[in-house]
């Protein structure tokens, strides 16, 4: 009897700390993806920093020129708005709070900032909202303003 006590103990508490510790995990592995889409941002790769994004017609961003939907589309915006290195300028994400919803969605409000010598600073703040697709966090909609 003793023995199955203890090993319902303990199997309660591995299980408790699968738990606990999930959300941590998610925000390592959200916090992950934006480090990698900032790092390809500031080596002036728009296709590199759009691998954080999923990969589908039902992507959404919604900026100050309105709706944008599809994963290509939104490519091509970035593209257009920010032809060159020196117009992408140095990006930098700030007061990060990172919200797992459940074990694939999540939401992460943020600041974003970019850092432009020749042409001005451009900043702003977004909300995107992530999901865990095929084992891979991807941003389904970004609100940028």
């Amino acid at each position: 009897m003793k023995n199955r006590v203890l090993l319902f103990a303990l199997l309660l508490s591995l299980v408790s700390a699968c738990i606990t510790s999930r959300p941590a995990a998610m925000r390592q592995d959200i916090a992950k993806v934006l480090s990698t889409q900032t790092a390809a941002w500031n080596r002036g790769d728009v296709a590199g920093f759009m691998q954080g994004y999923w990969q589908s017609d039902s992507l959404v961003f919604i900026g100050k020129k309105g709706l944008t939907y599809g994963w290509q589309p939104t490519l091509d915006n970035y593209r257009r708005s920010y032809p060159d290195a020196a117009a992408m300028g140095q990006l930098t994400f700030s007061n990060l709070h990172i919200q797992p919803l459940s074990s694939t969605a999540a939401h992460v409000i943020g600041k974003w900032h970019l850092a432009r010598p020749s042409l001005g600073d451009l900043e702003g703040h977004f909300l995107l909202v992530m999901r865990r697709i095929h084992g891979r966090w991807v941003v389904v909609a970004d609100h940028s303003s």
